[in-house]
């Protein structure tokens, strides 16, 4: 049977643009682009764990909030559902990267220009939408 991970993923907004990682080097999908986040641990909500990956890979504090989608993508090691949820930052803080080697706040329109780990296309292409719909600035 496939190995199932379940893991959350951020999507931090500011103006018009998101807040999108690249995954660092001898990490598996090295260099391609994703929400930051991570697994979430047996007894924590998605929220929890988000919550807790933000600090350990962007030393930063955040508070989670409306869920966006759930996917799920297999790769070769295993299935991937992947829980992602709009998020804030605490005022005043910049995120600094621990496990990424580069981040950057994207405008909206240019989401599509990066080279998304496969698993987060799906909610790259939602969020793409939402002015469409004036769900979001």
């Amino acid at each position: 049977m496939a190995k199932v991970i379940e893991v959350a993923g951020a999507v931090f907004l500011r103006g018009n643009t998101v807040f999108a990682a690249q995954r660092g080097e001898g990490k598996s999908m090295a260099g391609m682009w994703e929400f930051p986040g991570g697994k979430i641990e047996p007894g924590e909500t998605p929220k929890q764990a988000l919550a807790r990956e933000i600090r350990e890979e962007l030393l930063v504090e955040a508070t989670v909030g409306k869920h966006i989608t759930t996917t799920a993508y297999e790769y070769d090691f295993g299935t991937v559902n992947l829980a992602t949820y709009f998020c804030t930052l605490a005022d005043d803080t910049s995120p600094t990267l621990t496990e990424h080697q580069d981040a950057r706040w994207v405008p909206v329109d240019e989401l599509d220009q990066l080279d998304w780990a496969p698993a987060d296309i799906p909610a790259v292409q939602l969020i793409t939408r939402l002015p469409t719909y004036g769900i979001y600035p």
